[in-house]
């Protein structure tokens, strides 16, 4: 399995922290934004990694992470000209997967514990087929793509609905077989003009191939700034208590 990151966009809604850095390396806790992802994917035992980001954003992704080999890793790249929605963007790393299956995660999106086990059940539960999503129990579930769900797979996912039926959230990581690509390259563009991932992932339950994991721990999507600064409260206090260090009030 591959790793990829997506790690584009402009960020527009943190500005202006944003106005001369890329979003995904603002401080999170102790660290930059976009290690979390990354941490996830040794803990996946992935070791090579694709980081796709904006033009304006390349030299500084790449002065920061090299070539990987701080983390044991090996780093490619990807410059993504235009936002044109998650699915997009994913859509360059068609051959840098190859014949191999990928875990995509967002950059923006923070996980208290690694995911491992979400590639490992996806191992062991699918034999390395169809597509696998992670999802967290919200309060506001109008925010996000909702899933409806049976016992294994997900029977449906709402984008952003006004009705949910259900108050659980698709959050920024897939698994994905090599299909993903043809599948990507069939879909039409959103009311936003956009290539949602969205429609990536309900043509896999329409193949019957969509299975989910919760998430384990505290999540947060970055994109605000009330989401913001929980996700920097949640990595310090994880920082704190695994180094054994009083949290200061």
């Amino acid at each position: 399995m591959r790793g990829v990151i997506l790690a584009g966009g402009k960020g527009t809604r943190l500005y202006p922290l944003t106005k001369s850095l890329n979003k995904h390396l603002l401080p999170v806790g102790p660290e930059p934004m976009i290690y979390n992802p990354i941490h996830n994917m040794q803990a996946s035992g992935i070791k090579d990694v694709l980081i796709v980001t904006s033009t304006e954003h390349m030299g500084d992704m790449v002065n920061l992470l090299g070539s990987g080999s701080d983390f044991g890793l090996r780093f490619a790249y990807k410059v993504q000209d235009e936002a044109y929605g998650i699915a997009d963007a994913l859509r360059l790393a068609r051959e840098f997967a190859g014949e191999e299956n990928i875990l995509v995660v967002l950059g923006d999106n923070v996980f208290e514990k690694p995911v491992d086990y979400f590639v490992k059940n996806y191992e062991t539960a699918q034999k390395g087929k169809g597509a696998r999503v992670l999802l967290v129990k919200v309060s506001d579930p109008q925010r996000f793509g909702v899933a409806a769900l049976d016992e294994h797979k997900v029977v449906e996912i709402q984008e952003k609905p006004e009705n949910p039926k259900s108050d659980y959230a698709v959050v920024g990581a897939y698994i994905y077989d090599k299909r993903v690509f043809d599948i990507i390259d069939h879909i039409k563009p959103s009311t936003r003009g956009e290539y949602e991932i969205t429609s990536v992932n309900n043509r896999y339950i329409e193949l019957g191939e969509l299975q989910y994991d919760f998430v384990q721990g505290r999540w947060m999507d970055t994109g605000t700034f009330e989401s913001y600064y929980v996700a920097n409260k949640i990595m310090y206090e994880h920082y704190f208590k695994k180094m054994g260090i009083e949290k200061p009030e």
